[in-house]
């Protein structure tokens, strides 16, 4: 029996993030910064509106700290 495909996910190291919100202007959907400024996850799969969005984030981010998976 095959294994349904995953559902594209996006994770990001924090130890490289400097929570400077790019990600969260630029995948709004995704990602957002707390009342303390750190990076949280709106959701972590993904739908087939937010990889655009999330890899453009991907691109962006000056430390390199997020990763998309998509497959």
């Amino acid at each position: 029996m095959s294994q349904p495909p995953k559902a594209p996910y996006v994770e990001v190291d924090f130890r490289k993030c400097e929570s400077n919100g790019l990600c969260e202007a630029l995948a709004p959907a995704v990602f957002y910064l707390d009342d303390d400024d750190y990076l949280q996850f709106h959701k972590t799969e993904l739908d087939d509106a937010d990889l655009e969005p999330v890899r453009r984030a991907v691109a962006s981010c000056p430390t390199a700290a997020i990763t998309l998976h998509e497959s």
